[in-house]
């Protein structure tokens, strides 16, 4: 009964702070102590106890009330972190003061008015009878001296991490205490493993919650390129000034990495207990891609005088950042790279029982987790690419990428997949790990084959382009430039994958798709200059590829005598209204799937999303390198962009095969997805008064690079054909046994330069993955729902 009481009081009191029109006085501790020194409350139950409606209330009329509430809440989480909270009371006040300020801070980020209050100095703080806000700190801003307090008890014995007192009666002090000692998980840099215990791990995850809360004034500013402009929580909270930084890294990183969803095996445990871990491991992965946040080379004024102190540190100013990118001990690479490999395989695991093993939800977080150790830590990118273990990345990313190709509001999810995807195949080695065998067969609703990874990677991405979503034709440069850059390095390609290829060349070949949108021929050069780098280094292996590329040789013939005359081009667009349909879908053998896969589904009705700003082009988001000989890479110099502006509809003539010649990209422009709704739907958000010229069509077409095909058609076609007569074949195998013992050695032209398009950072996509990762926050905190209904301002909130 007394529970029942107790929230009683709560409410009570939030009545009585909405209802007073009079200020109350800080130092009338007998109202204050009403919310948090004898309630036992949920953060569920905060939530409904204190409505939204209320706190906005207090907010326009009585705003020194919610100031006297933040102040006091903050001052109670101080005094915990001081002492060191040894009685139960005291860590009840402590949670109870953390589930009011997760509450009420979204509600003070909504207002701009409200947005500087915690980085302001309290007047007159600490003199209601405790002087601990008195002395040096008197003058911290509450932002400060709040996220100190959490950092404290993140490591406070007893409370959130297991004691090393010695006797009963030896008593730890905070202010001596050294967190080193007390790192959550063995793991980076620290070799013990202390035991489980729930009721530190609820108790963490609370304070998580309110950092993560913290944090979260990001999602309050729009959206800007402007990356000079950094989140002061998170510059404060990973500066010099937070003594727990190396700790608290070290501990979210090893409590993420040691991570095993599965534990002891057991089926349907998961059913029978809760498992807290989940919960802070989630917390966890959070806060870190959140506050490993920092453009390199930018500039910043810190948020206050205090966190001002000269500090001559190597590398990066937030201390999160310089951490991740000092790891370099190969076990502790290791380490992290199994973790996060067995965390992003785990829903893909079929068992015999269903539903008989737990399946983690956050693998979103996990992907960008991995996307920023590899950004981040060049040497951490080379050690995922010495073995075959990227592989245990590159299977449950294609995976998710499939799976979530007809689902819109998982679009984020593909980008940041194909993002990856693009990082790893600017190095040599991505693409040589790619001829490993796939033998794992996890269930995708894709053809069955047998071969290697490669072909696993272009029967995916055929898939995401012929079924997939409207939304995500801007993805086709990038899912193509990840082809081209693998391509030189594939020694066998099944007669699945081949075919899948020469689909796609089909397709983007008509005239009609061709001329229907000014950079659509860029998606041809793209496949041209994959099967170029094929035949010209990899010929031997690659018969497949080879008969498919004769079968269908026609395609290669009708490019070459593409029409450019204004009746042709005004018929081919006439028949795309008739056909509006991107690619055909039937003309690719389709065969049975895997057999326990499920076939891509949309969203459900209802489902929400966040939007997305527009990624930049395929030529803003990669810099050409080119392969020497000795397989250095050497950068090719970027274009004058004098040449690729576009003054009149012929000015196309000046640009690189896939440069883009529409103007997109010629100034940084971004679309939320509403905005690209509303706008005419093409790949790309071109101007509407553009249309095809002859001379535009003549510009490119003269650059084709079919001149290597064209030879091999030449030499081959008459010798298959002569075969077929002779011998009367109509079996493929004893064609291709033919092509695999033959040779082009000396009748093709000179072999092209390897060009790899590796991507490089810019203001673009680092505002796509500040928008992206804030989007994955939010929607994944539903219980609470921290944020549902207040006005962030960094993405729209849509539902399907």
């Amino acid at each position: 009964m007394g529970n029942t009481d107790s929230k009683l009081n709560f409410r009570k009191a939030v009545i009585q702070l909405t209802t007073k029109t009079q200020p109350v006085e800080a130092t009338d501790d007998a109202f204050w102590d009403q919310f948090w020194a004898d309630t036992s409350t949920t953060v569920q139950e905060v939530f409904a106890l204190v409505p939204a409606a209320e706190i906005r209330a207090v907010r326009e009329e009585s705003p020194s009330n919610l100031a006297t509430l933040c102040y006091k809440a903050v001052e109670k989480l101080v005094q915990g972190a001081e002492s060191g909270c040894p009685t139960e009371r005291e860590k009840q006040v402590v949670l109870n003061c953390t589930c009011i300020l997760s509450r009420i801070l979204p509600y003070i980020f909504e207002d701009q008015d409200w947005r500087g209050f915690f980085w302001s100095t309290v007047p007159g703080a600490g003199r209601a009878g405790t002087d601990e806000l008195d002395d040096d700190d008197g003058a911290r801003p509450l932002a400060e001296s709040l996220l100190l307090a959490i950092a404290d008890l993140l490591f406070c014995p007893d409370f959130t991490v297991h004691s090393h007192r010695r006797g009963p009666d030896s008593v730890e002090n905070m202010q001596s205490i050294d967190s080193c000692e007390y790192i959550w998980e063995a793991g980076v840099g620290f070799a013990q493993s202390p035991p489980l215990n729930y009721i530190h791990d609820l108790n963490r995850i609370e304070l998580l919650r309110l950092l993560l809360t913290c944090f979260s004034e990001a999602m309050y500013l729009p959206s800007s390129t402007d990356n000079s402009v950094l989140n002061p929580w998170v510059t404060f909270f990973c500066s010099t000034e937070n003594r727990h930084a190396l700790p608290l890294f070290t501990s979210l990183l090893n409590v993420v990495s040691a991570y095993d969803p599965v534990g002891y095996g057991i089926p349907y445990n998961h059913l029978l207990f809760s498992d807290y871990r989940e919960q802070l491991v989630e917390q966890a992965v959070q806060i870190l891609i959140v506050t490993l946040e920092h453009d390199a080379g930018v500039p910043h004024q810190p948020p206050s005088q205090s966190s001002m102190e000269e500090h001559e540190a190597a590398g990066p100013e937030n201390l999160f950042v310089n951490y991740l990118s000092r790891i370099h001990r190969e076990e502790d690479f290791d380490f992290v790279l199994k973790g996060l490999a067995r965390l992003l395989t785990n829903p893909l695991t079929q068992t015999y029982l269903p539903n008989s093993t737990k399946k983690i939800q956050f693998h979103q977080e996990l992907l960008v987790l991995f996307w920023k150790l590899c950004d981040f830590n060049k040497k951490f990118l080379f050690f995922v690419l010495k073995s075959s273990d990227v592989l245990d990345i590159l299977v449950p990313i294609l995976f998710y990428l499939n799976d979530a190709r007809a689902d819109q509001s998982r679009v984020g999810l593909m980008h940041i997949g194909v993002f990856i995807l693009l990082l790893l195949s600017g190095e040599r080695n991505f693409g040589v790990r790619l001829n490993k065998p796939y033998s794992v067969h996890v269930p995708m609703d894709i053809p069955v084959f047998t071969g290697t990874h490669a072909d696993l990677l272009i029967v995916v991405f055929h898939k995401i382009i012929t079924t997939g979503h409207q939304r995500l034709q801007p993805l086709f440069d990038c899912l193509l430039t990840i082809v081209v850059n693998v391509s030189p390095y594939l020694k066998s390609l099944s007669m699945v994958a081949a075919n899948k290829l020469l689909h796609l060349l089909e397709a983007f070949s008509t005239s009609w798709f061709l001329f229907s949108i000014a950079q659509n021929h860029h998606l041809v050069f793209f496949l041209l200059e994959a099967f170029n780098n094929i035949i010209q280094y990899q010929f031997d292996g690659n018969c497949n590829l080879v008969y498919a590329i004769i079968r269908k040789r026609n395609v290669f013939h009708q490019l070459g005598n593409l029409p450019s005359d204004p009746a042709s081009i005004q018929k081919a667009l006439q028949r795309k209204r008739k056909s509006p349909d991107v690619i055909s879908r039937t003309s690719s053998q389709e065969t049975v799937s895997m057999e326990g896969s499920h076939p891509a589904v949309p969203a459900e009705p209802g489902t929400l999303k966040t939007s997305l700003v527009a990624i930049p082009a395929i030529d803003k988001l990669t810099e050409k390198s080119q392969v020497s000989e000795d397989g250095t890479m050497v950068s090719v110099p970027k274009m004058d962009p004098l040449q690729t502006a576009h003054a009149d509809q012929s000015a196309g003539a000046g640009t690189s095969d896939t440069e883009s010649n529409s103007g997109r990209d010629n100034e940084d422009v971004f679309y939320t997805e509403a905005e690209m709704e509303r706008r005419p739907l093409s790949r790309a958000p071109s101007t509407s008064l553009w249309a095809p010229t002859p001379e535009w069509v003549l510009s490119w077409k003269c650059k084709l690079p079919l001149q290597t095909i064209m030879r091999l058609l030449q030499v081959l076609v008459p010798q298959v054909e002569k075969i077929c007569i002779d011998k009367g074949l109509t079996d493929e195998s004893e064609i291709l046994k033919f092509l695999q013992h033959g040779t082009l050695v000396g009748l093709l032209p000179v072999p092209h330069p390897i060009l790899i398009r590796k991507y490089q950072a810019n203001a673009g996509t680092a505002m796509w993955f500040r928008t992206y990762m804030w989007g994955v926050v939010y929607l994944r905190n539903v219980d609470p729902p921290i944020w549902y209904d207040t006005d962030v301002r960094l993405f729209e909130i849509q539902r399907m």
